[in-house]
């Protein structure tokens, strides 16, 4: 019996001592943007997956816990967008869309490898306000900053730059889940992070319920070149609006022909206010800035809503202060919407350029920029299926927005198709990049995720928004003797 006494002793001693050493898999933090105390936490990960006792790094995670004492066991894990956005920091912005979810269900913000506080790849000018507007407008001081930012983050004790792949970071993110102790998780990722959430689900599809995908970016896509294809057909979809308007035909009866005037008397040398200083500056405009400058309002209708009135003043006057407050407006200069830049190519480089021949190259100045990055960036190798999207078992819903100059509905058609008769597309017509930010879509997004099964789950009644109408033309106000040519 002394025996025996002492075994289950000693028995007991080590069971007390495994708990002990069993790290709980959050502690409590406070984030930035959100009132209420939350969960934070990190999982610690090889950097090279092929070496799983070689540099670790540490993916750190955030869980806003649900409301309700009885909650459901499947979390809501959100994927974040660029690539290159910390889930992390943009969690207080999106949690109102998911507050219905959050109930019953813990959300889940992971900072993908590369951004925010895992293993960050972000470069000196990351935060657009360092940068001087004649800075941001020449691409050849663009090209040297990027190599001197590569040359630093390889430098890092992380700075293997091959290994921040999609697939690796899924792999990542299962871990997370792992740690939780969910068997499954509801998947929500927009834009870049619907790539994400397309792998997460070709690699691990036994850990899904439901996977919501906004602004559908496919693997397959190769972003340089789409992003081209895209952003001209939404723009010509503002020159089509301008013209189906009696006011705006009225005011701008050549807004197309003077965009494309405008296009082939680039580049020019303009004196023009800093949007955010306000002070002069002389900067020279090339094709590639004024492209990029008329993308970035093209984001989100209300925005574009401008581009007429600030392409006549650039065309017809050299004004291009309209332009450069539009090109800077998405996103007011909130940092936490800026992109980890180190993150983003190493992804795009890895997944989207080696897929891009030279005939879009040579036709489109993003397709050119992203070629030329990438000659000196290190690559990953995504295996050949990650370019394969397999049969869904879960239900998807996939949403739209018409007039999006980057995701538009023709990647969701396709995606949808190869996922099959549980994918169900939703378009709005007149939305931009980003469905669920309209406000009803919370509602869809709720009953679509917290449907008991599958059969419940399909169809979305999303006719909330579907019939949102597209914003007029905005026109300015004329003022006597407003003439003048600001161009050099």
């Amino acid at each position: 019996m002394a025996f025996a006494h002492r075994s289950l002793s000693a028995l007991g001693l080590a069971l007390l001592a495994a708990t002990a050493s069993a790290a709980p898999p959050t502690t409590a933090c406070r984030v930035a943007g959100i009132s209420t105390e939350v969960q934070c936490g990190a999982v610690t990960r090889p950097l090279d997956p092929a070496e799983p006792g070689g540099k670790q790094i540490e993916v750190h995670y955030l869980v806003v816990p649900a409301l309700a004492r009885n909650k459901l066991p499947d979390p809501v894990l959100f994927l974040a967008g660029g690539p290159g956005q910390s889930a992390i920091k943009l969690a207080s912005k999106v949690l109102p869309r998911l507050a219905r979810l959050n109930n019953r269900r813990d959300l889940v913000f992971v900072d993908q490898r590369g951004t925010g506080a895992s293993a960050p790849l972000e470069c000196p000018d990351d935060d657009a306000r360092s940068v001087t507007l004649a800075d941001s407008l020449d691409m050849e001081r663009q090209y040297g900053r990027l190599e001197q930012c590569r040359t630093k983050l390889e430098a890092l004790p992380y700075g293997d730059l091959r290994q921040f792949t999609t697939t690796i970071a899924m792999q990542d993110v299962d871990a997370v889940r792992a740690a939780l102790g969910a068997e499954r998780w509801n998947l929500v990722g927009g834009s870049y992070g619907t790539r994400a959430a397309l792998e997460y689900l070709r690699q691990f599809p036994q850990h899904v319920r439901r996977t919501v995908i906004d602004g559908v970016a496919p693997p397959d896509m190769v972003l340089p070149a789409s992003m081209t294809l895209d952003a001209q057909a939404a723009l010509d979809a503002v020159f089509k609006a301008c013209a189906a308007d009696k006011a705006c035909a009225a005011r701008y009866p050549r807004l197309e022909a003077d965009w494309q005037a405008l296009l082939a008397r680039l580049p020019l040398r303009v004196t023009v206010a800093d949007p955010r200083s306000g002070v002069p500056q002389s900067v020279v405009i090339e094709q590639a800035a004024l492209l990029s400058l008329v993308r970035a309002p093209l984001y989100a209708p209300a925005l574009a809503a401008g581009l007429p009135a600030a392409i006549d003043a650039a065309a017809a006057h050299g004004r291009f202060e309209g332009l450069l407050g539009l090109g800077s407006g998405l996103g007011g200069g909130d940092k936490d919407l800026a992109l980890a830049m180190g993150m983003h190519y190493a992804v795009i480089c890895a997944e989207d350029v080696p897929r891009l021949d030279a005939a879009a190259v040579a036709a489109s100045p993003m397709a050119a920029h992203y070629a030329r990055v990438c000659k000196t960036w290190p690559r990953g190798a995504p295996p050949a299926d990650f370019y394969r999207i397999p049969r869904a078992t879960t239900p998807v819903l996939l949403l739209s927005g018409g007039a999006d100059p980057v995701t538009p509905p023709r990647h969701a058609a396709r995606v949808a198709a190869a996922l099959g008769p549980l994918a169900q597309p939703v378009v709005v017509p007149q939305s931009g990049h980003g469905v669920m930010g309209i406000a009803c879509m919370s509602d869809v997004l709720y009953r679509f995720v917290d449907a008991a099964d599958a059969a419940r789950a399909r169809p979305v009644d999303a006719a909330c928004a579907t019939a949102i109408p597209r914003p007029p033309a905005y026109l300015p106000p004329r003022v006597a003797g407003d003439a003048g040519d600001n161009t050099r």
